[in-house]
């Protein structure tokens, strides 16, 4: 039948929108089955799609609504395109919902009774979210013709032509608008105070300054947001050069708020002091504290350019105030002195003299010598400081940082924070179990503090103390949920976690749990994107432009984050991993063990590794079978009373089973090289990807944006080795193009007829001091001459006396050795040798060693 319909039917068709509106979907269903038994209607059979999409059932809508698409000629055809965007708008596939929404448009405009404000609306969104801002424009305005009498329908466009650059458009709109007003808006229009301070953010964007304050002037006082008119007022002003006006309002900003370091700064600049001039610097920061004596900005400020003595002067004031009232912030307030060595040097004077009482008592001034508590508080809060100051990196000495964090615990011994600094003391030993036992210790001080809980979580992951780490977590997060406490955390996108998680399984060599975690992480950064698609119909809606307008440009610039970087970088290297080690994928293997074997021996160990690690992979998995039959007797309800999907492969098995894992590696590298193409690290994971595919162009690439961050970086230093020999003798033939870019941009670096082992020499003789540039001449070598190993390994043994090799330097010399297959003698040697410098750190005692 063709799709002529009757009343009643139509009256249905309106009920099955109102169904589905209301988002009762099975009885929608069953009422447009109802009706399609009867005729074929495109209308209906594209709702009957719709309602099968929000029920999760997307074949079954996709065939429905190219069903309705395939039906003849009808007046609701645009309805059915418009469903087509709705799933792939539901499916993330923006680029192919927008096509559809196109359609619909098209389709709509030969009907003069069809209603397209729906479906340009939808696209409106939709280009907004793809920064289409072109499309948006012409979207927004299309719009605006249709609805001209609403202020969503302006403002909207001039957001528009604001994003897409046309600043000078976004205030004409936004003025157009102002003109069509009869009556000016009331002094409570929340909406028109936001507006008027947004077209003046567009206006000083644009450069014009002058007539930005001209126009904050002209509305300023009717605008709610007071803070933000004195402080784009007092920006404009000094900007302006009006520096007189601006001293006076970044002096009544300061009234508001005597902390902010950066009205300080301003009005410095106002007032024309010179960053020399530090006795009329000083004496300004004085009459800020004589106003405000309780705050703490005007006495620390003065310490970053004070110098000699009367640095000396106001650091001993400022110690002695703080020390003596017990703040515990007190060293990450001035620990960013110490980049200068005298500021330090006079830091750690004064201190150690408060702890042998010889200038305790000249503090100037009677409030100074104000003590909260006892004396023995002032003798704490000085042990606390001195254990922190030895700790930190620019001034080390953990056997000191150890002695005074033990007086301060001597003298108060519930105290969560200097137990939380013995543990940080001990993971700078590079004794991980210690330190996350001392860090535990710190939290059953204080079971009721979250943060605690969390620094004593993440101690437990860096010593791959999984399940004891996500039990601390249960005692804060919703067990009843679906997943258990893991599930919570995965819920409310609990990002450290999952990352020190995974990082965690990643040293276990546990890829499947490893790509778990990182996937997971990957897929919050995912729904973060995605979350601002509801942002940009509801911040027009509550009127909330400037901020929607932040966060856009906040959003562009999300990958760069840096634990999504984090995270992707761990990604990477598991699938290289897997790539490398495809035997993994049934479980950890011991380093050393790999596919690179030597002899029957060693085959005979391999087999017999990878057998256990089978045996262990069904272990885990009958493990997590039988935790769900468990639950499959509970509701597989949140908390919240919502049905929750179920994880069918809690495990990571799919993940680790992939056949393509370099392919994989690219989802997580590919965003990287885009938002922090100036991260090196990133640049050196795409070379290992690309020369792995043997996109040899691709991996030069990555080699020319390592060369122009850190020539001499040790990474790249082994990568451009790598990639001379895989060029000069590829396993398959190179195209003769590809060859002459290779040439043309690599050669300049490397030349072709340079000789590998004297350019290896040179580097080794311009670093021979570094540990890890000495690393990476002997993978050079090693590289080069594979039968170089125990010459390497001597040399490499001699790198752990050297005066600047650190801990970290240290176990990527034994990792090294690990990859060259060494000997358990030679390894041993090299464990012996690192002993005797780092005698507490963990991963050079014997047992923990072998």
């Amino acid at each position: 039948m063709s799709g002529v319909i009757d009343a009643k039917d139509e009256a249905n068709f309106r009920q099955i929108v109102r169904l589905c509106e209301n988002k009762q979907y099975k009885k929608g269903l069953k009422l447009a089955d109802q009706v399609l038994r009867k005729v074929k209607h495109a209308g209906i059979q594209a709702m009957k799609a719709l309602i099968l999409s929000n029920m999760g059932q997307q074949e079954e809508a996709y065939a429905s609504a190219k069903l309705a698409v395939g039906i003849g000629s009808d007046e609701h055809k645009h309805i059915c395109w418009h469903v087509y965007g709705l799933l792939y708008r539901a499916d993330k596939n923006y680029d192919a919902a927008i096509k559809a929404y196109k359609v619909a448009l098209m389709l709509a405009t030969k009907h003069p009774n069809a209603d397209t404000q729906a479906i340009q609306r939808d696209l409106a969104l939709l280009q907004a979210q793809m920064r289409d801002y072109q499309g948006y424009v012409q979207s927004r305005t299309a719009m605006l013709q249709q609805r001209p009498g609403f202020r969503q329908s302006w403002t909207a466009l001039a957001i528009a032509h604001h994003l897409a650059g046309n600043l000078g458009e976004a205030e004409n709109v936004l003025t157009t608008y102002e003109q069509t007003l009869k009556t000016p808006p009331p002094k409570t229009d929340m909406d028109h105070s936001e507006a008027a301070l947004y077209k003046n953010s567009v206006i000083a964007e644009s450069g014009n300054l002058e007539r930005a304050l001209e126009h904050l002037d002209a509305v300023g006082k009717n605008c709610h947001d007071r803070l933000a008119v004195m402080e784009m007022r007092a920006d404009y002003l000094l900007r302006l050069d009006r520096k007189d006006e601006a001293a006076a309002a970044y002096e009544a900003l300061l009234q508001r708020n005597p902390e902010n370091s950066n009205y300080y700064e301003a009005l410095i600049k106002a007032k024309g002091i010179d960053e020399s001039d530090h006795k009329t610097l000083k004496a300004l920061y004085d009459e800020w504290v004589a106003k405000y004596p309780r705050g703490d900005a005007a006495r620390r400020i003065p310490l970053d350019f004070l110098e000699g003595q009367d640095f000396r002067d106001a650091a001993d004031s400022y110690l002695q105030r703080m020390l003596r009232r017990g703040i515990p912030s007190t060293f990450a307030n001035i620990k960013v002195l110490y980049t200068n060595t005298a500021k330090r040097d006079t830091v750690q004077e004064l201190a150690e003299g408060y702890a042998s009482g010889e200038f305790a008592s000249e503090a100037n001034g009677s409030a100074e010598k104000q003590t909260n508590g006892d004396a023995s508080m002032f003798e704490a809060s000085v042990y606390y400081f001195l254990a922190q100051h030895y700790n930190y990196y620019l001034s080390r000495d953990l056997k000191k940082a150890t002695e005074y964090i033990d007086k301060a615990i001597a003298l108060s011994p519930s105290s969560v924070d200097y137990y939380m600094t013995k543990a940080r003391i001990w993971k700078h030993y590079g004794n991980i179990p210690k330190a996350a036992e001392t860090m535990e210790k710190a939290r059953s001080l204080d079971e009721k503090d979250r943060y605690i809980n969390s620094k004593a979580a993440k101690y437990q992951l860096r010593n791959d103390e999984n399940e004891k780490a996500l039990n601390n977590m249960s005692k804060f997060t919703r067990n009843e949920t679906v997943g258990g406490p893991l599930g919570d955390l995965h819920e409310m996108q609990c990002v450290w976690y999952l990352t020190e998680d995974g990082e965690s399984y990643l040293r276990q060599r546990k890829l499947g749990l490893a790509l778990k975690r990182l996937h997971a992480v990957n897929n919050i950064f995912d729904v973060w994107y995605e979350d601002q698609f509801d942002f940009h119909s509801f911040s027009l809606r509550k009127g909330m432009i400037r901020a929607y307008v932040d966060m856009v440009r906040w959003e562009d610039h999300l990958r760069d984050h840096p634990y999504y970087t984090r995270s992707a970088l761990a990604a990477v290297k598991a699938y290289l991993l897997l790539h490398d080690q495809p035997d993994l994928a049934h479980g950890p293997l011991p380093r050393g063990i790999n596919g690179g074997v030597e002899g029957e021996e060693d085959s005979a160990e391999r087999k017999k590794a990878i057998k256990k690690a089978k045996r262990e992979q069904q272990r885990l998995e009958k493990a997590e079978a039988a935790k769900r039959d468990l639950k499959k007797a509970s509701s597989t309800k949140g908390g919240d009373g919502e049905s929750k999907k179920e994880d069918t492969d809690p495990l990571g098995t799919k993940l680790v089973q992939t056949s393509e894992p370099l392919k994989d590696a690219l989802k997580f590298l590919a965003p990287m090289l885009k938002h922090s193409p100036s991260n090196i690290d990133v640049q050196t994971a795409g070379f290992d990807v690309y020369i792995r595919q043997k996109k040899y162009l691709l991996a030069l690439k990555c080699l020319l944006a390592s060369h122009s961050i850190d020539p001499a970086n040790p990474v790249l230093h082994t990568q451009m080795a790598r990639f001379r020999r895989a060029i000069d003798n590829p396993p398959e033939p190179i195209h003769e193009k590809i060859s002459e870019a290779i040439a043309a941009d690599f050669d300049p670096l490397l030349p072709k007829s340079q000789d590998l082992t004297s350019w290896n020499d040179s580097f080794l003789s311009a670093h021979k001091s570094s540990a890890a540039h000495v690393q990476a001449s002997l993978s050079v070598r090693q590289l080069v001459s594979p039968d170089s190993k125990s010459q390497g390994e001597k040399e490499l043994l001699s790198t752990v006396d050297f005066e600047t090799t650190s801990l970290e330097d240290a176990l990527a010399g034994l990792h090294l050795m690990d990859d060259w297959n060494s000997s358990q003698d030679a390894k041993s040697a090299y464990i012996n040798q690192a002993q005797k410098r780092w005698a507490e750190a963990s991963a050079f005692q014997p047992q923990q060693a072998q």
